[in-house]
């Protein structure tokens, strides 16, 4: 019995088109995302640029001031917890400032299910990253602690609060890897934290090699 070919109209192929390229989109938001915390963190968190130093006194002298990699890493002084997240207006912005290039992108190709992908990517990463650094530093056995991708992004910013030069992503250190400021064991030992959903940073024990006496 043949079979009549699918033909689509025209309704059914824009929705298609759109979903095709928000898919794009939301993937290429996703590593954009990285790149763009990686270079926030790394060159205005850490630094001031040019007179403007509002990211680097909230984070680098008041946040890294308060949150160490030993047991100040989980939060001591309860009037120290409105200093971990952000302030409210910064995710709004932070997620607009990453949709400039797609915008641009989608202005010129009227592609615009890209902008609209990298859109909901950057909010989603922005999201995941205020409420993964909030239970990173106020832990309290809540699901998503006892995943296996927390706990190992857990132990990759307990690094960066002990080396602040390395691990600036927080969600996915993508930008960490292929920049090579990936840090995965601390050089020498220290006095970490302790819990479930934090891992054992410190130096790899290397193995001594047994020398026959035959």
């Amino acid at each position: 019995m043949n079979q009549e070919p699918l033909i689509l109209d025209g309704k059914e192929f824009v929705m298609i088109a759109f979903f095709f390229w928000f898919a794009i989109g939301f993937m290429a938001g996703t590593v954009f995302a990285s790149f763009f915390e990686w270079t926030l963190h790394r060159f205005f968190m850490h630094k001031p640029w040019k007179g403007f130093r509002y990211p680097f006194e909230k984070h680098a002298l008041i946040h890294h001031h308060i949150f160490k990699a030993d047991d100040t890493y989980h939060l001591v002084n309860e009037k120290d917890k409105k200093t971990i997240p952000m302030a409210w207006w910064n995710g709004p912005v932070l997620v607009a400032l990453c949709q400039l290039p797609f915008l641009i992108w989608a202005f010129f190709t009227h592609k615009w299910g890209v902008l609209c992908g990298a859109a909901v990517a950057c909010t989603v990463y922005f999201t995941a990253y205020e409420y993964m650094h909030w239970c990173m530093h106020l832990p309290k056995k809540r699901h998503v602690e006892r995943s296996g991708i927390f706990y190992r992004l857990n132990g990759h910013h307990l690094l960066h609060h002990r080396y602040m030069q390395k691990n600036f992503n927080v969600v996915l250190p993508l930008a960490d890897l292929l920049l090579g400021t990936l840090r995965l064991h601390a050089k020498f030992a220290f006095a970490q934290p302790q819990g479930p959903s934090v891992p054992n940073v410190q130096p790899k024990v290397k193995k001594l090699k047994r020398h026959s006496t035959v």
